[in-house]
């Protein structure tokens, strides 16, 4: 491969944002996964392995609160169908965010 022409997919960015009107819808409907390093989002299109993504994830806890970033899809499923993503990058507040959700979450 030439590293001097790089994967187009690669390059371009495709924004995936989303409202929810709480964690729990949030986890329900679109994101059957999530941890401190990526998420598993529902898509009966999911993008193809290697496509970076702008994440925007807005959730109604006791306030709105949004986790934003970037992502890159490392897997595609079909059952259910839907995509890997790692977190590329995450602000300090979205990783504590993530944090927050998912102790709220332990029983």
């Amino acid at each position: 491969m030439n590293d001097e022409s790089p994967d187009k997919r690669t390059e371009e960015r495709v924004t995936i944002n989303k409202e929810f009107e709480s964690f729990d819808a949030f986890i329900q409907e679109y994101v059957t996964n999530i941890s401190r390093t990526g998420v598993f989002i529902k898509s009966q299109q999911p993008l193809p392995i290697g496509t970076r993504v702008n994440l925007r994830f807005t959730v109604i806890m006791d306030d709105i609160e949004t986790i934003e970033g970037v992502g890159e899809v490392v897997r595609v499923e079909r059952d259910p169908q839907g995509m890997g993503v790692v977190f590329r990058e995450l602000s300090g507040y979205s990783k504590d965010l993530i944090d927050k959700l998912l102790t709220q979450r332990v029983p």
